[in-house]
């Protein structure tokens, strides 16, 4: 990249309780910022400077902070709202504004934004109403408006061209990146984590927010129906913390299940000792826009059961076995296979692995940095 460009990110997500878009959102803005050349400056919009660590569950920053920047952004929001472009003291300079969760981008600076998937129009049952509404007026006022758009996923960019109308030709595909922490895991991470939530068996992991599209309640039900044996000698440990349309499943979880373990929310700090340390990554989602859990798993070299469907098998390539996700019989059938074949576990492993080198986020950010330039140019 050469010259000077000036780019404004949307980090709202940042300050909310969030998974997937947050953990994108946090990491990639890091690399730019440390990818980006001299004379190419990256600011977050509302003014939130230099987020704290990654924290799922709370803002990035200082309460007070938080309070002020998301009052802004709802008042920022409002429709028909010109205020964002009066701040020309701040925008003036800027050459692209990427959106998140902005609904009223300011009209003077090229529009991107990120396209994570299209669940809201292909499987709307699997979200709250609010959340569709929000994500259809998206469409309509960045979505359809913007010069270019980055899609995690092709098969997110697919959806988006047969869906919504989209021109393909001003998306661009970047996959996500994993923390390079998921690569470095080492045993010895792995053993310290096992201790410190007393993980005494071999395990197989189940990470995620607790919703409806995560499947997790058909993943136990294959569980339960695995042979006693292998539900003696192996558990089934599942983390993440609960989302929406989940109480169902929490109190499933906390009947303790024969041979499963509820950690509820795993902070950052421990997700990659607690993924290098199983046996295998077991994610049998409806559908994912690109299905972050997997990557890691093959970036720390652990074998994946997870589905046929969606960005799944882009993603995941030849380091999983893949089953209908609402197929017990095949679900139970994948999990077996792999639990009784330490072979096929290594094979993937090693499959896996070296699928994973294409997700860093050096490399995401430097396509991004070049998706940028060419909007900014």
């Amino acid at each position: 990249m050469k010259g000077w460009m000036r780019l404004v990110i949307d980090a709202m997500p940042l300050l909310v309780r969030s998974a997937g878009v947050k953990n994108y959102l946090y990491h990639w803005i890091a690399q730019l910022r440390r990818a980006a050349p001299p004379g190419v400056s990256i600011d977050l919009f509302p003014w939130l400077g230099q987020p704290g660590p990654l924290d799922h569950e709370a803002s990035q920053v200082g309460p007070l902070h938080t309070w002020l920047s998301l009052g802004l952004f709802h008042f920022f929001n409002l429709p028909g709202n010109p205020s964002l472009d009066w701040f020309q003291h701040w925008l003036r300079h800027a050459d692209v504004f990427h959106c998140s969760r902005l609904g009223n981008p300011p009209r003077r600076p090229r529009l991107s934004a990120t396209l994570y998937d299209l669940t809201c129009w292909s499987m709307p049952q699997l979200h709250t109403p609010a959340n569709v509404a929000a994500e259809r007026r998206m469409a309509e006022t960045v979505w359809k408006r913007a010069d270019g758009l980055i899609a995690i996923s092709a098969d997110t960019r697919d959806q988006a061209v047969r869906l919504l109308g989209l021109d393909a030709r001003r998306i661009r595909v970047i996959h996500c990146g994993v923390d390079a922490r998921f690569f470095a895991a080492t045993e010895a991470e792995a053993a310290r984590v096992r201790a410190r939530y007393r993980l005494e068996r071999p395990y197989v992991l189940w990470v995620g927010t607790i919703e409806p599209r995560k499947n997790l309640d058909m993943a136990l039900d294959a569980w339960a129906a695995l042979s006693a044996a292998l539900r003696q000698e192996f558990a089934l440990v599942v983390a993440g913390p609960a989302g929406w349309a989940a109480p169902r499943t929490i109190r499933r979880l906390r009947s303790q299940p024969e041979g499963v373990r509820y950690l509820g929310y795993v902070p950052e700090a421990d997700l990659p000792g607690l993924t290098a340390g199983a046996v295998a990554l077991f994610y049998p989602s409806l559908y994912e826009g690109f299905g972050l859990p997997v990557a890691q798993a093959m970036a720390c070299g652990v074998p994946v059961v997870t589905s046929g469907v969606s960005a799944l098998p882009e993603v995941a390539g030849e380091g999983a076995l893949y089953a209908d996700p609402r197929s017990l019989a095949e679900l139970r059938g994948a999990l077996e296979r792999l639990l009784l074949s330490p072979a096929l576990g290594r094979k993937l492993a090693q499959a896996g692995r070296q699928r994973a080198q294409r997700y860093r986020w050096e490399e995401a950010a430097r396509q991004s940095l070049e998706f940028f330039e060419g909007l900014g140019g």
